[in-house]
């Protein structure tokens, strides 16, 4: 990385940042967790750090989605595109990763449908093809959260070393710390909540950004005098495939290569990283779909609204005085995701590169809680309680779930200090990541959407299908550039190559094992026998002995926790049908508008532009970032406005209680939460799991531990093995 001229901030910004405003959502988090757990009746317990009691609303789910989705590559990635490409590297990213969040939506009513007492996609792997097919996926998923972690940090320490100044090691170092804490002390809701502030604080910032260049910028200002220095540059410095060398059109080669790639790779990023499947876990049965499905409509204009306007930003003031580096950007620079920053600073000064600086870190803290709540998860559920100790307590497993975010996130710090001095950039790392996981995509799919698929095609297309596209990437850089380089690795040819290899050739391997050794033909209903839920007596009746302690006049009911879940269960048993059968009606709606939007955005809107080599016009240029523009205020409404509308009734009982504490009223508190145990948030999960076991009573077959040490496990339920 080169090294820049230009520093706009002292170092003791970036500290200033990752440790004090990181230091004040740490704390914020830490005390609403208290809050909660106080005010609410929520407990810590293993299923409430992973599921977050199954009751999550489809307002948080949605802002969480938007936020584990908005990296440091969201930003500084798509911002790069327009930068090199136009517009169509602004659509590209967005079209092309908005598609699997909105497919993700099918999936999830799926695994909360047939696995209600699931935590990790993997245990589902485990319960229909045992251990190997389960080892396999376990590399594959904890792969995915290592590169998209990296990703993260290496990204957000050149951002903040651009910036600062601050020494990268320390960035790297510090830009988890936050995370760490306050996923160590809350688990996911903790990890949600903190998703919602980030995103809202994420999208003002962007709204700056954008009502400056579109609006008050005395350079800028309008979207004609963008479209104008937009298309001054085009025909100073054209942009080689772009049709005519135009910035302002979505014919653009190198831009329809990125677009296949963010494609490919994206698909990866989603289906196989547990944090999706922690958030679908965690939603209530109507919340899991229309959370994915609004997520990723409010995501959509994230990438697109903000690398459109500071890529095409960055391009108009580049040569101009207020450009900070006085010099166009270096390849490197470029590559390592520097046109944000500068851009930000070039319209704004010193306040542009703090609110960079911010959102960056914003983005970096958000996703990065979710990859450690999942990397916990599966650690917790699918390493520790399968293989090393089948009958841990919930007590035993919250205390690994904290010591696995903690490793993994220095771990991962590690490694992103070794990749900096090995000048690895973020675009390297974003497009290498399909052909990595790519491979591992399609068997997860089936596992939760076909009974057919068998052991061998599940375990066997991962790895063929990543050596392939390792190869195929190799050979068409050897061929294609004459020598095998970091920098010809990174060429669009060859990344394009083994992205498409990695994600389709399973379309082959899956077919063709499931015909040679025979369909599996899965009862569903085995799932919710052979993934059990954990023994948390301990833990609850620790908390309500508590409760019992601080206040004499304890319901006798509420210190058996085990009376508690059985009451619940009987007067839920009735939901609980009810809520199954939803999600099975609602499947097939939501396959079609997840289809039918997908392909809108994959085919029928970018392709007829691309295709008609259009260069837009002026009014046509205004139209587009108008819409964009709109589009942002829905996002505000779906992830900032509707999740504090859903959640008014806990809100309004948490500030109630809070009333009663300071005027000494604390008795009432009590004596209401002891009339409604109906609302005791940390036995859902135990409620769930029961349920679910209960309506499976009639499975023929029962999951027994030991199976999870056979070498092969092939679930034939034919009538002769019945």
């Amino acid at each position: 990385m080169a090294d820049t001229d230009f520093i706009p901030l002292p170092q003791s910004a970036g500290y200033a940042v990752l440790v004090g405003l990181g230091g004040v959502f740490a704390v914020g988090m830490m005390l609403t967790t208290y809050l909660l757990k106080r005010y609410n009746k929520e407990i810590i317990t293993a299923e409430e750090f992973a599921t977050a009691g199954r009751s999550v609303k489809s307002g948080l789910i949605s802002a969480a989605v938007v936020s584990s989705w908005t990296w440091a590559a969201t930003l500084l990635t798509s911002s790069t595109q327009v930068y090199k490409n136009g517009v169509f590297g602004s659509c590209g990213y967005a079209f092309g990763a908005t598609a699997q969040i909105t497919l993700f939506a099918t999936l999830a009513i799926k695994a909360k449908e047939r696995a209600p007492s699931a935590r990790t996609y993997m245990e589902i792997i485990r319960a229909r093809y045992g251990a190997p097919a389960h080892t396999v996926y376990i590399i594959w998923g904890l792969a995915t959260n290592f590169m998209v972690t990296i990703m993260l940090i290496t990204g957000g320490a050149a951002t903040v070393r651009d910036l600062t100044g601050m020494h990268p090691v320390a960035s790297c170092l510090l830009i988890g710390l936050s995370p760490t804490v306050y996923s160590v002390f809350g688990g996911i809701k903790a990890t949600i909540l903190t998703d919602y502030a980030h995103t809202v604080v994420l999208l003002i910032i962007i709204l700056v950004f954008g009502f400056v260049t579109w609006a008050t910028s005395p350079v800028l200002g309008s979207p004609g005098v963008v479209w104008d220095l937009v298309t001054r540059a085009g025909e100073l410095y054209p942009v080689e495939g772009n049709h005519e060398g135009s910035y302002l059109t979505i014919h653009s080669r190198s831009g329809g290569i990125f677009f296949v790639i963010t494609i490919a790779s994206a698909f990866g990023n989603v289906f196989l990283d547990n944090g999706y499947y922690n958030k679908a876990f965690a939603a209530n049965p109507a919340s899991a779909y229309k959370g994915y499905i609004l997520g990723s409509l409010a995501w959509l204009p994230i990438p697109a609204f903000c690398s459109l306007t500071m890529g095409l930003a960055g391009l108009a003031l580049e040569r101009t005085e207020q450009w900070p580096l006085k010099r166009p950007m270096t390849p490197e620079e470029v590559a390592a995701g520097l046109v944000l920053p500068n851009t930000a600073s070039a319209l704004l000064g010193k306040s542009g590169a703090v609110l960079s600086l911010i959102v960056t870190y914003m983005a970096c803290t958000s996703a990065m809680s979710s990859e450690l709540i999942s990397v916990s998860t599966i650690v917790t559920y699918d390493i520790y309680r399968t293989y090393i100790h089948p009958t841990a307590t919930g007590k035993k497993l919250i205390f690994i779930s904290h010591i696995s975010c903690g490793v993994f996130a220095y771990f991962m710090a590690a490694i992103s200090i070794g990749l900096y001095y090995g000048n690895v950039s973020l675009g390297f790392l974003y497009e290498l990541m399909g052909i990595l996981s790519g491979g591992a995509v399609m068997g997860s799919v089936m596992t939760i959407l076909s009974s057919k698929q068998n052991w061998q095609a599940i375990t066997f297309s991962p790895p063929i299908a990543m050596s392939l596209a390792i190869m195929s990437w190799l050979v068409v850089c050897k061929t294609k550039f004459g020598s095998i380089t970091y920098d010809n690795l990174f060429q669009d040819d060859a990344m394009l190559t083994g992205n498409v290899v990695s994600l389709l050739f399973p379309l082959i391997t899956i077919p063709l094992f499931t015909f040679i050794f025979k369909p599996q033909n899965f009862d569903w209903k085995l799932l919710e026998t052979r993934i059990t839920k954990v023994d948390e007596t301990e833990e609850l009746m620790e908390a309500t002995g508590k409760r019992h302690r601080d206040n004499e006049k304890l319901n006798p009911v509420m210190s058996d926790i085990s009376v508690i879940a059985s009451n619940l269960a009987e007067s839920r048993r009735a939901k609980y049908s009810q809520d199954q059968m939803q999600l099975h009606k609602a499947f097939k709606t939501t396959a079609i508008v997840c289809v039918v939007v997908t392909i809108c955005l994959v085919i029928l809107f970018p392709m007829p532009l691309y295709g008609s080599k259009y260069i837009f016009s002026k009014k046509f240029f205004t139209g587009w970032v108008c819409v964009f523009f709109i589009w942002t205020f829905y996002t505000v409404f779906q992830v900032g406005i509707y999740p504090i509308w859903e959640g008014r009734a806990t809100l309004f009982h948490m500030a109630r209680g809070i009333y009663w504490d300071c005027t000494g009223q604390s008795h009432k508190l009590y004596e209401w939460q002891d009339s409604h145990p109906e609302d005791l948030h940390a036995v859902q999960s135990q409620i769930i799991a029961q349920l679910s076991q209960e309506n499976s009573a009639g499975a023929p077959e029962v999951f027994e531990s030991s199976v999870a040490n056979d070498s092969r496990i092939d679930y034939q339920l034919s009538d002769e093995k019945k």
